[in-house]
Order: C-alpha cells, then structure tokens, then sequence
C-alpha cells in the first residue's frame, strides 16, 4: 500500500476514533464503554503497528483537547498507544494475507493482553491516581465490564475483518 493510501486511512480513522471516543460512548468516572476499539484495530490490520499507535495516541491527545470531558491525565493517552501498538504488533502481516484462523487466534491474545492487563490493571491504576478511589474495587468493577466486552469485541472485529477483506484487497492493496 503507498504512503498516500496509509495517510489517507489513518486520517480517517483518526477521525472516526474521535467520534466513537467523544460522541457515540458511554461514559462515568469508573467505567467507559465505546466502539473505539474498531478504528484501533483496523487500523493495526491494515497499517501496522507505527501508524495504529499514532492513530491511538492522537486521537486520546485531539479527543482530549478538541472536546474534553473532565481534566486531562495523560495515563490515558499512554494507555491508548499501547493499546494501538499491542494490535499492530499481533494483528499486521505487512499486506499479505492472514488465514482466518491465525487472524482469530491473534486477534483473541492480543484482546486478552489488551482487556485485562490494559483495561482492568493500567486503566483501574490511573483512574486509583486520578480519583483516590481503592484500586482493587476499581478493578473489581471493571473485570465486569471487560468480560462482557471481549467476545463483544472478537466477534464485532473478526465479522467486519471478514466481510471488508474483498473491498481491502480490490481497493487498497
């Protein structure tokens, strides 16, 4: 894929995270839910590591100064570029093509890496420094909500992998 192209999907995705992260998700001071784990992980499919963890990064940073909702920590931000860089890292076959089943399993272990170290222990860290609230029942609240969202959030990403792989290959590659 040329450079265009990458700059081009990273800037659309950019602006779709924003949207979902600031617009279309539910949001209170312990617990956030949001579809803003598709433009993340598209973004790892499709253009790899270094662009989905500046895609991430920007769009916590631009989300965060464009349309705030409460004071900015940059913990979030940290936990967002490494959110994009875990997919990019399991998720990108530099433009070859990945087997459904490799594409599942890789998919699955970096959810997992990403929920719960990500999600439960780092976020429920930052929110422990922001709020003062104890950290094991912030924790305790979140493995809830990131139990109901790991095979909301496989089955969402390997469907729209699967059914986009056509219009990928005769579009972008």
């Amino acid at each position: 894929m040329s450079k265009i192209k990458k700059i081009i999907l990273s800037s659309m995705f950019l602006a779709v995270f924003i949207i979902f992260n600031r617009f279309i998700s539910i949001k209170t001071e312990l617990l956030v839910i949001s579809l803003t784990f598709i433009p993340i992980i598209m973004s790892a499919v499709l253009l790899g590591p270094k662009y989905s963890t500046i895609i991430a990064l920007l769009g916590d940073l631009l989300g965060a100064i464009i349309f705030p909702f409460g004071p900015y920590f940059p913990g979030f931000t940290i936990s967002s570029a490494i959110t994009g860089l875990i997919y990019g890292l399991f998720l990108y076959n530099n433009g070859n093509e990945m087997s459904p089943k490799k594409f599942l399993i890789c998919l699955v272990i970096s959810s997992i890496i990403h929920l719960f170290l990500i999600n439960i222990f780092l976020t429920s860290l930052w929110l422990h420094i922001l709020y003062g609230k104890a950290y094991i029942a912030i924790i305790s609240s979140r493995i809830i909500s990131q139990i109901i969202m790991f095979p909301i959030q496989i089955i969402t990403i390997y469907l729209l992998e699967k059914f986009s792989r056509p219009y990928v290959k005769k579009y972008l590659l």
